[in-house]
C-alpha cells in the first residue's frame, strides 16, 4: 500500500493506493464504512480530455480524511474492484459530473444512468451560489479555485506542483497525463486529493445554498439537465468524412484567394491588425474603436460594418461594401472554418466517425448552455459546416426552435400590455417587430422601419447600444438614437422593469433574482445588463423545460443538440411528421400569460438542409 499524507485546513488527510489484493480488501472495508456515514466522493484521471480516444488511468473514492486511488490503467482486480465500487456506491459527490459521468461510461462499464441518479456535482452547487468565472469577478468552476476560497487557500499548490513535474519530465501541461508514470507521487497525490477537497466542499456550498435560499428544485432541475446533456454528449454527431475532407481543401483555397485579395491593397497579412489599420485608414475608412492595449480594433464588429455585412453574413445596403474589409472577413472566415470545422471534424472524429462536442448546461452567468467544437458560434444562416453533419442512417434531421423567444420573455417579465397582446391574439403568423413598427409608425411603416425596431428591440434584450444597433442595422445613430426613444415611449414597462430589477439587485447585494430562484450577479458598472440577464436566463430556462418534456414523451433518444433556442434531433425519416409535432408539442408552453410556442422544420439527411444544403 502506498500511502501519502497531506493537510488541508490544518487537519492532516491521507491518500491510499492500493497495489496488491490485500490492499483492496482493505480498500472494500474502507468503502462499505464510508457509505454508512455519507456520499462518497468520485473523479477520474485520464490521458486526456477527448473521452473517446483516451484512456482511463485511475479512479479515486474518498470522503473528507481519506482518499483510495485505484490504479485502473493496471487492469486486473484493480479495475474489477473499482467497476464493482462504482456499483455499490450508494450517494456520490462528482465535481464536474457530466465528464466523469462519461468516462466511466466509456471505460469502466458504468453506464451514465447508473451513476447520474445517485449524483450531487458540486459545480452545479457553486455555479447556483455564483455563476461568474475569475474574470467577471466570481471563483469559476474549477474545483481547485473554488476550494481555495472555500475550503484552504493552498488547495491550488498541488496543481501547480504537478504541472512542474510535468515540465521536470519535459511534457507539457497537455502531454503529460498520458505520460507521467501512473505511481509518480505527485500525481496519485493530486488525484487523491481532489476526491477529499470534493467531499469537504460540498457540505458547505450545501450550507451557503441554504443560507441563500436558492430553491431545492433548482437544484434538482440543473441535475437532470446535465444528464440529458450527458446522453446527447455520449450519441455524438455522425461526420460526413466524404464532404468534410474535400471541404476543408476548398476553404484552405478559398483563404489563400481571399488573402490574394487583400494584398492587393498592401495587406499581407489578414491576421495584422496594423497592417490592415493602415490599410483602410489609406483608403480613407473612419477607425474609432480600439483594443485594450490602445491599438486600432479591426475585428469583425469593426469590418462587417465596412463590408457592409449584418452579423450573418447579408447585406445591411447602407454603404458601398469596402474591398479590403470584405476580403479579410472572407479569408480569415475561410481559415477559420477550414481548421476549426472542416478539418477538426475529420481529426476528432472517433472509429464509429462521430464527433462528441461537450455540452455545457451552465456556460454562461445566466445560465446558458454552450457547445464545444465552435458550433454554439455558427452563423445563423451557414449551411455549409452544418452539410458536414449527418442525421442517423435512415434518419433525417428536425430542428424545432422557439419562436421570437427574447422578445416573447421580455413581454412577459417586464408585463408589457401591448406586446402581451400582439403576442396572445396575433396567430402563429404574427410578427412582433413588424407589430412594433406599425404601432409606432402606423400603416407607413416601411420594412426598413421594421429592421430598425428589430435593432431596438434586441438592443434591449441584448443590452446593446446606439452605436452597436446601428452598426447592425446600417440606420444612422440618430435614426437609431429616435427609434429607441419611441421604442421606450410604445412600450414604457420595459424601462420601468429594468429600474425596478435595479433596485431590486442594489438591495440584494448586487444580485439579480431570476424568474427560476437563479442568482445573477450585476456589475455595477453596468446594471442595465439586468434586462439581458432577466432574459436570457429566462430563455435558457424554457429550453430546459422542453428538454425535460421531450424526455417525458420519449423523445431524449432522438436529440443531438442543444443550440441557442433549438433542439437538434434526427429522427426516423418516416414518422419525422409525428415526432415533429411532438417536439413542437413539448416547447410550447405558456410564460406570465404569454404563448411560447416552437416551430419544428423538417430537413433532409444532413444538418446542413436546414439552412438550405442539398442534402
Amino acid at each position: 500500500m502506498r500511502v501519502y499524507r497531506h493537510e488541508i485546513a490544518g487537519e492532516t488527510v491521507t491518500v491510499h493506493v492500493p497495489e496488491t489484493t490485500d490492499d483492496l480488501g482493505e480498500f472494500w472495508k474502507w468503502l462499505y464504512r464510508a457509505r454508512e456515514r455519507g456520499p462518497i466522493a468520485l473523479d477520474t484521471e485520464t490521458t486526456g480530455l477527448d473521452i473517446y480516444s483516451d484512456r482511463l488511468r485511475t479512479v479515486q473514492f474518498g470522503d473528507t480524511h481519506d482518499a483510495w486511488v485505484i490504479l485502473y490503467e493496471r487492469g486486473g482486480w484493480h479495475a474489477q474492484y473499482a467497476r464493482e465500487a462504482l456499483r455499490r456506491c450508494r450517494q456520490v459527490l462528482i465535481h464536474n459530473a457530466i465528464f466523469d459521468w462519461l468516462v466511466l461510461d466509456e471505460h469502466a462499464e458504468t453506464p451514465l444512468e447508473v451513476l447520474a441518479p445517485w449524483t450531487t456535482d458540486t459545480r452545479v452547487l457553486a455555479a447556483l451560489i455564483d455563476p461568474r468565472q475569475p474574470s467577471e469577478g466570481g471563483a469559476g468552476s474549477a474545483l481547485k479555485p473554488l476550494s481555495a476560497r472555500w475550503i484552504d487557500p493552498a488547495a491550488p499548490d498541488t496543481q501547480n506542483g504537478l504541472t512542474k513535474v510535468f515540465n521536470s519530465l519535459g511534457f507539457t501541461k497537455e502531454t503529460g497525463w498520458a505520460n507521467i508514470p501512473l505511481t509518480h507521487p505527485t500525481y496519485l497525490l493530486y488525484a487523491g486529493l481532489d476526491v477529499i477537497l470534493t467531499a469537504r466542499l460540498y457540505p458547505v456550498l450545501r450550507r451557503e445554498l441554504e443560507r441563500l435560499s436558492v430553491r431545492a428544485e433548482l437544484v434538482t432541475y440543473e441535475h437532470e439537465i446535465a444528464r440529458m446533456c450527458a446522453v446527447m454528449q455520449r450519441r455524438g454527431l455522425l461526420v460526413d468524412q466524404e464532404y468534410a475532407a474535400p471541404l476543408a481543401r476548398r476553404l484552405a483555397e478559398e483563404a489563400d484567394q481571399f488573402a490574394t485579395v487583400a494584398a492587393r491593397y498592401g495587406v499581407t497579412s489578414v491576421g495584422s491588425p496594423i497592417q490592415v489599420a493602415e490599410a483602410l485608414l489609406g483608403m480613407g475608412e473612419r477607425l474609432t474603436e480600439r483594443t485594450k492595449s490602445g491599438a486600432l480594433s479591426t475585428d469583425k464588429t469593426v469590418l462587417l460594418p465596412l463590408a457592409d455585412l449584418d452579423r450573418d453574413w447579408r447585406r445591411i445596403g447602407a454603404r458601398e461594401p469596402n474591398p479590403l474589409a470584405d476580403a479579410v472577413l472572407r479569408s480569415k472566415r475561410a481559415a477559420k472554418w477550414g481548421t476549426t470545422y472542416a478539418q477538426a471534424f475529420l481529426s476528432n472524429a472517433s472509429v464509429a466517425g462521430r464527433i462528441h462536442p461537450t455540452i455545457s448546461p451552465l456556460a454562461a452567468r445566466t445560465g446558458r448552455m454552450s457547445v464545444t467544437a465552435g458550433l454554439h458560434q455558427l452563423p445563423s444562416s451557414d449551411h455549409v459546416i452544418r452539410r458536414a453533419i449527418l442525421a442517423e442512417p435512415g434518419h433525417v434531421m428536425v430542428s424545432t426552435d422557439f419562436q421570437a423567444v427574447e422578445m416573447r420573455v421580455l413581454a412577459a417579465l417586464a408585463n408589457v400590455r401591448r406586446m402581451k397582446e400582439g403576442f396572445t391574439s396575433g396567430g402563429d403568423e404574427f410578427d412582433i417587430h413588424a407589430y412594433t413598427a406599425w404601432l409606432i409608425k402606423g400603416d407607413k411603416a416601411t420594412v426598413r422601419d421594421r429592421k430598425v425596431f428589430k435593432g431596438a428591440g434586441f438592443g434591449k434584450v441584448y443590452g446593446g447600444g446606439i452605436t452597436t444597433i446601428s452598426k447592425q442595422t446600417g440606420a444612422t445613430e440618430t435614426e437609431i438614437a429616435h427609434a429607441v426613444a419611441a421604442y421606450d415611449r410604445a412600450f414604457p414597462e420595459i424601462k420601468r422593469a429594468s429600474s425596478r430589477w435595479q433596485r431590486q439587485a442594489f438591495q440584494n447585494g448586487m444580485v439579480f433574482i431570476s424568474a427560476t430562484g437563479r442568482r445573477l450577479p450585476l456589475d455595477r458598472d453596468r446594471t442595465y445588463s439586468v434586462v439581458n440577464y432577466a432574459c436570457q436566463s429566462a430563455a435558457r430556462d424554457l429550453l430546459g423545460q422542453a428538454m425535460l418534456n421531450a424526455e417525458s414523451a420519449g423523445l431524449l433518444e432522438f436529440c443531438r443538440l442543444p443550440i441557442h433556442d433549438e433542439l437538434l434531433a434526427s429522427v426516423p425519416r418516416e414518422d419525422a411528421a409525428e415526432i415533429a409535432r411532438e417536439f413542437e408539442r413539448c416547447m410550447t408552453m405558456d410564460l406570465y400569460g404569454v404563448p411560447i410556442v416552437a416551430e419544428a422544420e423538417i430537413g433532409g439527411r444532413s444538418w446542413g438542409s436546414l439552412y438550405g444544403a442539398d442534402y
